[in-house]
């Protein structure tokens, strides 16, 4: 599988609601959110994933989940990231170079959910435990599914990949 990507698709963790002044942008993580962080971190560690490329809202509950998972690569803070559609996150992961093998974008639902079903939708009927209608159910904060294609960045299209995990944070706690 030589020309085989990785993507990693990890909705922010839960953010708080306490400083109801707060602009949704500047909203930190919750404690729960904080817990989930942390049992990702681990989750990420032991199995070995390691993006190249991490592209992040630049909304503040997203970076404390990027900088609470820790997963090392190229981090790049995107504000553009932070109201993108499903359609403008798959426009950007097409600018990523062919050469990266693999990137996780963090950001926010409606567009994470969207993009991961748009990605690995097939068309097929699915049996009701499958991942892909688990995230049709709902893509959980601190959800992260994980996704692989065959090609080019350039060529990533609806349709084109597989959904080969959904891990939830309350599987994890």
């Amino acid at each position: 599988m030589d020309d085989g990507k990785q993507l990693y698709v990890l909705r922010h963790a839960k953010s708080s609601w306490e400083e109801p002044e707060l602009n949704d942008h500047d909203r930190s993580l919750a404690p729960r959110g904080r817990r989930a962080v942390q049992a990702l971190a681990e989750y990420v560690r032991v199995k070995g994933i390691k993006p190249a490329l991490v592209v992040c809202s630049s909304a503040r509950r997203t970076r404390e989940t990027l900088d609470g998972v820790d997963p090392g690569g190229e981090q790049l803070i995107e504000p553009q990231m932070y109201s993108a559609s499903a359609e403008e996150l798959l426009a950007r992961l097409r600018q990523v170079p062919d050469a990266t093998e693999s990137v996780m974008v963090i950001g926010h639902n409606p567009a994470l959910q969207i993009l991961v079903l748009r990605l690995a939708d097939t068309g097929h009927a699915l049996p009701d435990g499958s991942d892909l209608e688990a995230v049709r159910r709902k893509f959980p904060t601190g959800g992260l599914a994980t996704l692989s294609f065959e090609g080019r960045w350039s060529e990533l299209a609806f349709g084109s990949a597989e959904l080969v995990e959904l891990v939830r944070p309350k599987q994890l706690l």
